[in-house]
């Protein structure tokens, strides 16, 4: 799952690759806004742990599984 997180007054965007469903993702950005949270916590597909602070979300971009294309389309 491709995800990219828009930060707020940063020129450039958090990009990564995730196991965690489309539905975890969202569950988990949504309880950090709702509940008063400080950060939300995402991992990649390498168990690296992305912590963002909730203030500084722009926008967060949930992605699709598919499949890179390599080579020339004909």
């Amino acid at each position: 799952m491709d995800i990219r997180i828009g930060i707020a007054n940063s020129p450039r965007e958090l990009n990564f690759e995730s196991s965690q469903t489309p539905a975890e993702i969202e569950k988990a950005v949504a309880a950090a806004l709702t509940d008063g949270g400080t950060h939300v916590s995402l991992t990649d597909n390498k168990g690296k742990v992305y912590l963002v602070p909730v203030a500084s979300l722009s926008y967060v971009e949930i992605g699709s599984e598919e499949s890179r294309r390599v080579g020339f389309v004909g």
